[in-house]
């Protein structure tokens, strides 16, 4: 689709009277589909969306959002228009930042990220003090990883980074490579299969098989990286607890009675501070990369670009002795 197809459907007598703004609402509904968040990325109160909405439906003679739930849906009228008008607003953001010279203090923009809670753990509340440091107009929002498939987070405009491992990509989503994360595991030190080993050795293979185990998964699923590794040695592990975020995954190790295996960043930051014992993997244990993933559209933006720089210059400490 063109990006001026969408102008086919105004009635030339009212395009004059067009009123641009309306385009970034009905972008911000297919984004969000909530009148409430879309104000929020566009500097609206629920009622001026709702008011702007009205609008556009008289002049495209249709009613674009359908109230499902919680959920404002697009009608297939609204879904066949999104493209163009996201190409059409996004081509005119980037012939006015090619205009003007970048000052981040003078940004006034909502970024989004996704990723899982060892990012919003261990570095959010950093980035949200550069933001605030910088300028009063930033704001940011961090999504989970198990909200939604990133390729089509990327694509809708949803996100702006998403921060995960590898994925495989079209070519329109480029990625860099954060920092690698390691592994290890973290018990509770009065756990009786691990008092008296020394936590600067690597735990014994046969206390790790004894252990019962907790384990981060978005699904549900009771095998992970580690049991793939385990299979190749001829060794097993008994998975009794699955949870979705790698912090409450910890605070249930810290009641004593399970042992987890999480990335080492989140095992120095995190779970050794609150007491928790930090062991090396008694095998050579899978490295993961961490990408920083995002749609290559908005490789050139200066707003967007500042904000890459924000995120790896926080990630420096995750690179350092892993």
């Amino acid at each position: 689709m063109k990006s001026n197809d969408y102008m086919c459907s105004i009635n030339p007598m009212n395009f004059a009277a067009f009123d641009l703004n309306l385009l970034r609402v009905f972008d911000a509904l297919m984004r969000e589909r909530s009148a409430t968040r879309a104000g929020e990325q566009v500097g609206l109160s629920q009622p001026a969306v709702s008011a702007a909405l009205n609008r556009l439906r008289d002049l495209l003679d249709d009613r674009l959002f359908v109230r499902q739930g919680n959920e404002m849906l697009p009608t297939p009228r609204a879904k066949s228009l999104a493209p163009g008008i996201q190409d059409a607003l996004q081509s005119l953001q980037r012939l006015l930042a090619s205009q003007a010279k970048f000052a981040p203090q003078d940004l006034e923009r909502s970024f989004t990220l996704m990723g899982a809670d060892f990012f919003s753990t261990l570095f959010a509340h950093q980035l949200i003090e550069r933001f605030a440091q910088v300028s009063s107009g930033l704001s940011l929002r961090f999504l989970d990883t198990s909200r939604g498939d990133v390729q089509r987070m990327l694509s809708d405009d949803a996100i702006d980074l998403a921060l995960e491992p590898p994925l495989e990509t079209p070519d329109w989503i480029t990625s860099e490579q954060l920092f690698p994360s390691p592994f290890q595991i973290i018990v509770a030190p009065s756990h009786p299969l691990v008092q008296g080993l020394d936590a600067s050795r690597p735990m014994p293979l046969d206390v790790f098989c004894a252990l019962r185990w907790g384990l981060r998964s978005v699904n549900g699923s009771v095998r992970g990286l580690i049991d793939d590794t385990l299979e190749k040695i001829g060794r097993k592990r008994e998975v009794v607890l699955t949870m979705p975020h790698f912090a409450s995954l910890a605070r249930c190790v810290a009641d004593g009675k399970l042992a987890a295996v999480v990335p080492a960043q989140f095992a120095k930051d995190y779970a050794e501070p609150s007491g928790l014992a930090v062991f090396d993997l008694p095998f050579d244990g899978p490295v993961t990369p961490i990408m920083m993933h995002w749609h290559s559209r908005r490789t050139k933006d200066p707003a967007h670009a500042w904000l890459r720089q924000q995120v790896f210059e926080l990630c420096e400490p995750f690179r350092s002795g892993y």
